[in-house]
C-alpha cells in the first residue's frame, strides 16, 4: 500500500523557478541548470522503479516515496522506504548511463560514459547513513528495533555496473537493476523472516514519518548564495516566456507575441511562494507582478485558490500547501 505518493520533489520546483527568475548571465546559472538536470533525471529514475514496486503485495508492504526528514541542520532524503512487519528497506535509485563502478575498498562510485570518467558520492555510504538515522529515530520513539537494510537500484536499462574491492561480498546483494528488483526483494524476505512490528505499529510509524516530512525552502537559495533582490520580477508569458507582461483588457498582454493570457499570474504566484515567501499581501503582489492598482491586485488574488487571514490592508494570502 502506498502511504506517501511520489510527486515532483519540491527542490526541482524551486530549481525550475530559479531558472525562470534569474538572469541568464547570473554567475551560478549554469550550475543551477546542471543540478536541475541531474535531479530531474533522478526523479525520472524513481518513477521508472515505481513500475516494479506496483507488483509488490499491497497487503504486505507500506511504501513511502521521497521522504525528507529533519536531521539537525541537514536533511535525510530517502528516495523510497518500504516498511514490513519483518524489516524496513531503504531504496536509493540511480538513473545513470554508461558503466558504473562501485569500488568497495576505497568507497568510490565512478561513472564512465562516452569515454568520460566522473566520480560521485558513494551511494552505499549514503544509504548506511540513512540506515543509522532511522535506527536512532525509531529508538527515540520507542519502536521495536526492526532490521533496517538498504538497496541501490539502477533504473537505467542501458547501463551496466561492476563491483570491485575487498568488501564486494557485502555490497553485491544490495545493488541491482530495476528490472530484477522484485527478485532482489526475495533476498531480504529470506534474510528477515521474523515479524517484529505489529500492524498498529507499522501504521503509527508511517504516520510519524509522513508528519515529519519537510523540505526547507531556503536550502537551494542558501546553497547558491542567492539574494531575493537577484530575482527577476513580473508576470511572464506561458508560451514565449517573455516578460514582464502588462495588464490590458483585464488580461495579461505580451508585447512580443501580441497574445493575451487569463491566468499567467498563476506561475508568477507559484514562483513567489517557492522563492520569496509562503504568504503574500496585496502590496507585495503589486510589486512582484508590476501592477499599479490595488483593486486589480485584490480581484486577482481573490480569484485564485488561496487562503487568507486579516482584513483590508493587512490581509495576507497563502496557499494550503507548497507547492500550490
Amino acid at each position: 500500500m502506498v502511504i506517501k505518493e511520489r510527486t515532483i520533489p519540491l527542490v526541482i520546483l524551486i530549481l525550475q523557478a530559479l531558472c525562470r527568475r534569474l538572469p541568464l548571465n547570473y554567475p551560478k546559472y549554469q550550475q543551477i541548470l546542471e543540478e536541475l538536470g541531474r535531479r530531474q533525471a533522478g526523479y525520472q529514475g524513481e518513477v521508472a522503479l515505481d513500475y516494479y514496486l506496483r507488483l509488490l503485495p499491497i497487503d504486505k508492504y507500506l511504501i513511502l516515496h521521497d521522504l525528507n526528514l529533519p536531521d539537525g541542520d541537514y536533511n535525510c532524503q530517502i528516495d523510497t522506504l518500504l516498511l514490513t512487519p519483518e524489516f524496513a528497506l531503504i531504496i536509493e535509485v540511480k538513473n545513470m548511463a554508461g558503466k558504473l563502478f562501485f569500488d568497495t575498498e576505497n568507497e568510490q562510485f565512478i561513472q564512465i560514459n562516452n569515454e568520460k570518467e566522473k566520480g560521485y558520492s558513494y551511494p552505499i555510504a549514503q544509504a548506511e547513513r540513512h540506515q543509522e538515522y532511522l535506527k536512532k529515530l525509531m529508538a527515540e520513539h520507542k519502536f521495536p528495533q526492526v532490521p533496517i537494510d538498504h538497496v541501490v537500484v539502477i533504473s537505467n536499462n542501458y547501463s551496466s555496473y561492476v563491483i570491485t574491492g575487498k568488501n564486494s561480498h557485502k555490497v553485491r546483494p544490495r545493488i541491482c537493476k530495476a528490472d530484477v528488483f522484485n527478485n532482489k526483494i526475495k533476498y531480504f524476505e529470506n534474510l528477515y523472516s521474523n515479524p517484529i512490528l505489529t500492524s498498529k505499529e507499522l501504521r503509527k510509524l508511517s504516520r510519524m514519518l509522513v508528519k515529519m516530512n519537510t523540505v526547507p525552502t531556503n536550502y537551494i537559495l542558501n546553497k547558491y548564495e542567492i539574494n531575493k533582490t537577484d530575482l527577476v520580477t513580473g508576470v511572464f508569458g506561458t508560451a514565449c516566456k517573455h516578460g514582464p507582461l502588462i495588464r490590458k483588457k483585464q488580461k495579461w498582454y505580451c508585447t512580443k507575441c501580441d497574445e493575451y493570457s487569463n491566468d499567467a499570474h498563476l506561475q508568477a504566484l507559484m514562483d513567489y511562494f517557492l522563492l520569496i515567501d509562503t504568504k503574500i499581501t496585496n502590496q507585495q503582489f503589486r510589486e512582484f507582478a508590476h501592477l499599479n492598482s490595488p483593486y486589480i491586485a485584490k480581484r486577482i488574488l481573490q480569484s485564485v485558490n488561496l487562503n487568507f487571514s486579516g482584513t483590508n490592508k493587512v490581509r495576507t494570502y497563502y496557499p494550503k500547501t507548497i507547492p500550490w
